[in-house]
């Protein structure tokens, strides 16, 4: 349901708002831009509202453990290396000036987050302790508490938020956008209890997060069911890039949902991949889209359904990585003496909603940051450590923009589709996903049950490696769980018809890719094709400017 004429529900409480800007999302990058609006001189008198599903501190950013990527200090390391980084990781996809826009500004961010209080490693020096992860050429990735970057964060951010906003909405749902007269001016909204109501804003940042929870393995929290891009998607809103779903190589294989995440900055450390008879196979640094894939091959190879990470010769493992540490030993495992299982975990979306480089998507009205959007940096596979960054970094531009009193998108970025300059990348049109109920009427049981069958279909068959033949078969059974859905009752139903819609933006932009490219591998089609050096979008023509 994306019109504006969805109205508030009979009995429903009295609509929060009218707000200037109404944030979608908890994490870094939703809160870098609430934080930014309410305490800027240029945004003074803006009433900003940030609306979050689960509870203000509730979000992916907590589990983030991997630190920063940002140049910092030290005079073997430059932006134009972390850039050149981030460009060889990103495939052929990147956005070059949106990656410069990151690795330019995300210095200053980081120091900004600082200032707000983030506490981050440092060296007996003083200095911020700089690790190296997987891909990158120089070590620049900060952390706090070893690997617990992503809670620090987090914390600081949460804190700045309810000392500055002018109102916080916890467990309310955001079901739909409200698309009027060209532009973007609210949310149809489930509150905690009682019907949906509409939430008017002038401004309405998508900043939901990811999609993690469409694989039956994940390192995401529940709350990850792609909502802003699904409503993106039923809005007609351009996404593009959601066939690079990444998956973490080092996902610790035990029955815990989210799997527990194993550290990058581990393997940057020192500690080895090894297969089933104990032998190394891959540069255990090498970006994290090559390691998954050939700890998959290696998997199928040898008949396992895992392989192992061998810490055994790093140093003060529990002083330097105190939260793995205490994790391990809460389920028996002793690092210093246990090689520990792993296997690859869905991880990170790397595309999402198109936005230009502030932040503005095609709608007038309608912007995003983080996860959810698609500004070009990730390209075909994100490089480790990048994501808290581009929240930082974006969210901190759209907030400004507003602030400005900028309503549209500017031709800049990947959006410089809506001129018809793309540059060096092009792109082709997909069709948007076929039309699903908003919600569904089943008890929580079935709920729960078609919720797991659709994670089982995408693991089995949009994982790691696909395969026309695997990705069929996964569209048969998302297809399946579609006609189980109902009419919108809850935010369980709802969250599995988000899952359902993004789903099924995957399978097609996966299936439509006939070559390996980043995170992408199509085991029919293993090679990288010139020719597929594009985006692959789906969206309204309203909003793209006519048939592509």
């Amino acid at each position: 349901m994306t019109t504006a004429s969805a109205g508030r529900g009979r009995g429903a409480p009295p609509a929060p708002g009218p707000f200037d800007v109404l944030v979608l999302g908890s994490g870094v990058a939703g809160l870098s831009a609430a934080v930014r609006m309410a305490n800027s001189r240029l945004a003074a008198g803006l009433s900003v509202g940030v609306l979050t599903k689960g509870e203000l501190s509730q979000s992916a950013t907590r589990w983030a453990q991997g630190g920063v990527a940002a140049v910092l200090g030290g005079d073997e390391d430059s932006t134009d290396l972390h850039l050149a980084d981030t460009l060889a990781a990103g495939a052929g996809l990147c956005d070059v000036e949106a990656v410069r826009v990151l690795v330019d500004e995300g210095p200053l961010r980081v120091h900004e987050l600082i200032a707000l209080g983030a506490d981050f490693d440092r060296e007996a020096s003083g200095d911020l302790a700089l690790a190296r992860e997987g891909g990158h050429s120089r070590p620049r990735v900060v952390h706090a508490g070893g690997a617990a970057t992503g809670a620090e964060v987090e914390r600081a951010l949460v804190e700045a938020t309810r000392d500055s906003v002018s109102a916080v909405l916890e467990r309310w749902f955001a079901l739909d956008l409200l698309i009027e007269e060209g532009r973007c001016c609210g949310v149809l909204a489930l509150p905690p209890a009682g019907a949906p109501v509409e939430i008017r804003a002038a401004n309405v940042v998508l900043a939901t997060g990811g999609a993690g929870q469409l694989f039956s393995v994940t390192t995401n929290p529940p709350e990850a069911t792609g909502d802003g891009v699904a409503m993106a998607l039923r809005a007609g809103v351009p996404v593009a890039d959601v066939e690079f779903v990444q998956f973490h190589p080092t996902a610790l294989h035990h029955p815990a949902m989210p799997r527990p995440l194993l550290s990058e900055a581990l393997r940057g450390h020192g500690a080895l991949l090894r297969d089933a008879h104990g032998a190394q196979f891959v540069d255990e640094l090498a970006p994290r889209d090559v390691v998954s894939r050939a700890m998959a091959r290696r998997m199928v190879d040898q008949g396992v359904d895992h392989l192992w990470l061998d810490a055994t010769g790093l140093e003060q493992f529990a002083e330097r990585f105190p939260t793995i540490s205490a994790s391990l030993v809460g389920i028996g495992l002793d690092p210093a003496a246990d090689w520990l299982p792993i296997a690859p975990a869905a991880h990170h979306l790397s595309g999402g909603v198109l936005t230009d480089l502030f932040g503005a998507t095609a709608v007038p009205g309608l912007w995003a940051a983080g996860e959810t959007a698609c500004t070009g940096v990730h390209g075909a596979n994100r490089l480790a450590s990048n994501s808290l960054l581009e929240g930082m970094v974006f969210g901190a531009r759209l907030a400004e923009r507003i602030a400005l009193g900028a309503l549209g998108p500017s031709p800049s970025g990947v959006l410089r589709i809506l001129s018809g300059d793309e540059g060096p990348i092009g792109s082709r049109r997909l069709a948007l996903p076929a039309p699903v109920a908003v919600a569904s009427g089943e008890a929580d049981d079935d709920l729960a049950k078609l919720r797991d069958r659709l994670q089982r279909a995408m693991t089995g068959g949009a994982g790691v490696v696909r395969s026309a033949s695997s990705l069929q078969a996964a569209g048969v059974a998302v297809d399946a769980v579609a006609g189980a859905l109902g009419p919108p009752t809850t935010s369980a139903g709802a969250e599995l018809a988000n899952l359902v819609v993004v789903a099924r933006a995957i399978l097609a932009a996966a299936t439509a890719r006939t070559e390996s490219r980043g995170a992408h591998t199509r085991a029919d089609f293993k090679n990288t094709d010139p020719e597929w050096r594009c985006r692959l979008v789906s969206g309204d023509d309203r909003w793209l400017g006519g048939p592509g």
